[in-house]
């Protein structure tokens, strides 16, 4: 028998352990419920309430669709920039997931790099234009986690008879059809029927049509926006970007102009300087080229490149002001190769300068207009050229 003291330190002893066994229980419930990464529903937890408002959905004769996302290229970037990094961009995105949908629809991560979002009470047509905001919200978060991350979309609504299963595999066969008509969409289930040949996406034809109407419309704006794709691009290969980021800033380079064709003549052709009037219009074609290429499927990433063009890196550019890495990399690349270009050419308004004295004007600008690990890889295209006997002094 125990002593009366020794039996109150025993008991004290039982009573501290069940209560951790509540405890273990209770983080053990939590695990199953809750993703350790991101704290959004598990896929298991999601599936479960899924069912429940399918269930739901149909007693009442309410809608409901599912979104599924996934962030654009996860592997290669995970792969480039390591696990940890990876992990926060996942969080980015669970936060901006949060923090921009509705506070009754429900979230989740299905996968690696892969969401859901459940919208009771909601249609897909009328979930569609959010939706689409959401994806430029993603591609905010991305830019400012890891350079060129964005994500893609697939929507679908339950039908008559569909089971939850049905439900989320039509939402991730339209998320397919997003990604093969290039990324950075989001696409209604019903408009993903047809078998699609990703080598043949859409947007190539689309690109290479605006890139002839620029042409058209300003001899020396498309010639230099061809002129300025090749230095994009081997500076985008030299700082470590993937084929398809590559591609991505081949696109924004050939295209950075494509607002101007909203310019009027008299203002870009102009032989001297514009009026404060007239520079205010010609800082709009930015804005302008975002909005056409937004319309276009899968252009989304590209659309931002464009938009941010004349971005600085003190944060004194426009349209918005962005500073550092906050600017989209793609957009870094750009701004420098298109100075380079423009200095050494002839323009209506002064004659072209030469190679040497556009480099030093790279430099002296590096950190304060220019990223200095984008001008020092240009810098360092532009002498490999010089050496190959493709570039006079």
């Amino acid at each position: 028998m125990f002593a009366r003291g020794n039996q109150g330190e025993v008991l004290k002893e039982l009573e501290w352990l069940r209560e951790r066994v509540r405890e273990l229980e209770a983080e053990h419930a939590r695990g199953l419920r809750l993703d350790s990464v991101t704290g959004l529903l598990s896929a298991r937890a999601l599936r479960g309430r899924l069912a429940e408002e399918c269930e739901r959905a149909r007693r009442y004769q309410r809608p409901l669709c599912v979104a599924v996302l996934s962030v654009d290229d996860f592997e290669a970037l995970e792969l480039r920039h390591g696990f940890k990094a990876g992990d926060e961009l996942v969080q980015a995105f669970a936060a901006r997931l949060r923090a921009t949908t509705r506070s009754h629809d429900l979230i989740g991560r299905t996968a690696s790099a892969e969401f859901a979002v459940l919208l009771p009470d909601t249609d897909a047509e009328a979930a569609l234009p959010g939706l689409e905001r959401l994806l430029v919200e993603l591609e905010l978060t991305g830019e400012g986690t890891i350079r060129a991350a964005g994500a893609s979309m697939g929507i679908a609504a339950l039908q008559r008879g569909m089971s939850a299963e049905g439900l989320l595999a039509s939402a991730r066969q339209a998320l397919g059809h997003s990604r093969a008509t290039g990324g950075g969409r989001a696409t209604i289930a019903a408009e993903s029927d047809a078998v699609l040949d990703p080598a043949k996406a859409p947007q190539r034809e689309a690109i290479e049509a605006l890139a002839v109407a620029l042409l058209e419309r300003d001899r020396y704006t498309g010639e230099h926006s061809a002129a300025v794709i090749e230095m994009s691009a081997s500076v985008a290969r030299t700082l470590g970007c993937n084929a398809v980021e590559v591609e991505r800033v081949r696109s924004a380079a050939l295209l950075h102009d494509i607002g101007k064709v909203a310019i009027p003549d008299e203002i870009l052709h102009k032989p001297g300087p514009l009026t404060d009037e007239e520079w205010l219009l010609m800082k709009q074609h930015p804005v302008i080229g975002e909005r056409i290429l937004r319309v276009l499927p899968g252009l989304g990433p590209v659309a931002r490149m464009v938009r941010h063009e004349h971005e600085r890196w003190d944060g004194n550019g426009y349209p918005d002001g962005l500073a550092g890495p906050e600017i989209p990399f793609g957009s870094r690349v750009i701004i420098v190769a298109d100075t380079y270009h423009a200095i050494t050419s002839d323009r209506p308004y002064r004659e072209a300068r030469s190679h040497g004295v556009a480099v030093e004007e790279l430099t002296r600008c590096a950190g304060t207009q220019f990223d200095p690990d984008v001008t020092a890889a240009l810098i360092g295209h532009l002498y490999g050229r010089r050496q190959g006997g493709a570039i006079s002094v």
